[in-house]
């Protein structure tokens, strides 16, 4: 098969063209014919080996069709019968086993799901389906799980011009939220605008300060990173959460970091790194894909 190859740590040359043989599914694993992968952030840091994990070929998500998916010993039903549309991410793909950046790729049966029992039950094309799986799988997690965003809620979205922050806007948006965003590109505010976002605010490190809702807002969501992390956590109201899960504004870590004096009393805090999916306590299951892909469609997201 073709492959696009990482031959060493660097720039955009440091990827190649490669022939590699077809991965052998083990059970519990599933062989998927990739007919088309989304481009990440992270795939960035992998290339340049900022990462302690990068494996041969990168990728961390893709959607295709399933060629084989050999059962674990003690079950009797197939859960993705050859042909099924699939979509895949994480689970180490590019990270500890070769990724997406090829025309297949092996994936643990518990990072897929199914999108469709058949091609032409899909209503989107591939390309199309591919920008879908990491964003909105990661979004929906952040905004529904960790920060537990309902209807009517305030929702400030730092970032959201980035592909995962527009996919956080739609589904906020969607569940009735009312969300201010930020960009650092003026240019772009229509763009959000026309999202459903109430409001455009120029990012930058001092926004808490030009927050007229400041300690209203119910839920941030920080995906500009540690740059902001201190502004973010006064923004909430008492009660309200913060969930960080981005680094755009770069890796730099928080400098002395003192929580009990930097944190406002009452706020609560977590980090989602998306390389948790498929785990036990975070099942892949639990993020609605076809829900998502299904309203994608039907122009609700």
């Amino acid at each position: 098969m073709s492959a696009i190859v990482l031959d060493h740590f660097g720039g955009l040359d440091a990827l190649t063209y490669a022939t590699l043989p077809v991965p052998v599914p083990a059970p519990g694993e599933v062989l998927i014919r990739i007919r088309a992968f989304g481009l990440n952030h992270a795939e960035i840091h992998m290339r340049k080996g900022e990462w302690a994990e990068a494996a041969p070929v990168s990728g961390i998500e893709c959607v295709g069709i399933v060629v084989a998916a050999p059962v674990l010993e003690g079950e009797s039903e197939e859960k993705f019968p050859p042909g099924t549309c699939v979509a895949t991410l994480m689970g180490g793909l590019g990270r500890t086993r070769n990724g997406s950046y090829a025309q297949y790729t092996v994936a643990r049966a518990s990072n897929v799901v199914t999108l469709a029992s058949h091609e032409s039950e899909l209503g989107l094309d591939w390309a199309t389906l591919a920008a879908i799986p990491e964003s909105y799988a990661t979004a929906w997690t952040c905004l529904f799980r960790n920060l537990e965003v309902k209807h009517g809620d305030r929702v400030l979205i730092r970032g959201a011009t980035s592909s995962l922050g527009q996919a956080a806007v739609k589904l906020a948006v969607g569940a009735g939220a009312r969300v201010v965003s930020t960009t650092r590109n003026p240019a772009r505010f229509q763009g959000l605008l026309d999202l459903g976002v109430e409001r455009v605010e120029v990012e930058g490190p001092s926004l808490a300060q030009r927050l007229p809702e400041k300690k209203q807002f119910d839920a941030v969501l920080n995906l500009v990173g540690n740059a902001v992390l201190l502004d973010s956590l006064d923004i909430p109201r008492r009660g309200g959460r913060v969930c960080q899960a981005g680094w755009l504004g770069g890796l730099a870590p928080v400098k002395e970091f003192d929580p009990l004096s930097q944190m406002a009393s009452g706020v609560q805090f977590s980090l989602f790194a998306s390389f948790v999916f498929g785990e036990e306590q975070w099942p892949l299951e639990d993020v609605p894909l076809k829900e998502i892909v299904k309203n994608v469609v039907g122009g609700e997201v």
